[in-house]
């Protein structure tokens, strides 16, 4: 757990079986989220890459920046919607464990 002027975040290991689709498209299925508890925002699942249909998403120039994370890099639908997923390439050491895991915007369907 990590902890910085009041703000926690807490990562736990999930084994709900999840599946993120857009648009009717299967964009990643996964029974090893990790849950992302942050103060203020709701639980975020974090997919791991080879979960992931990483062929179907192309980068993004978008890049956000968060003090107890570090920087997000995004990833698009080819041809939209734009920024449905966001990763950590190098994310801070407190939140190591969310290196290269994907956080889609869509809801997960359990």
């Amino acid at each position: 757990m990590a902890a910085d002027r009041g703000h926690r975040i807490e990562i736990t290991q999930g084994t709900d079986h999840l599946r993120i689709e857009i648009d009717g498209r299967l964009l990643a299925e996964s029974s090893r989220p990790l849950l992302l508890a942050e103060t203020g925002y709701p639980v975020r699942y974090y997919l791991p890459p080879q979960d992931v249909r990483t062929e179907l998403l192309t980068p993004s120039e978008t890049h956000t920046f968060c003090p107890f994370k570090g920087t997000a890099s995004y990833w698009s639908l080819a041809g939209g919607p734009q920024d449905i997923a966001w990763a950590y390439p190098e994310p801070r050491p407190e939140v190591a464990q969310i290196k290269d895991h994907f956080c889609f915007y869509a809801a997960p369907e359990a």
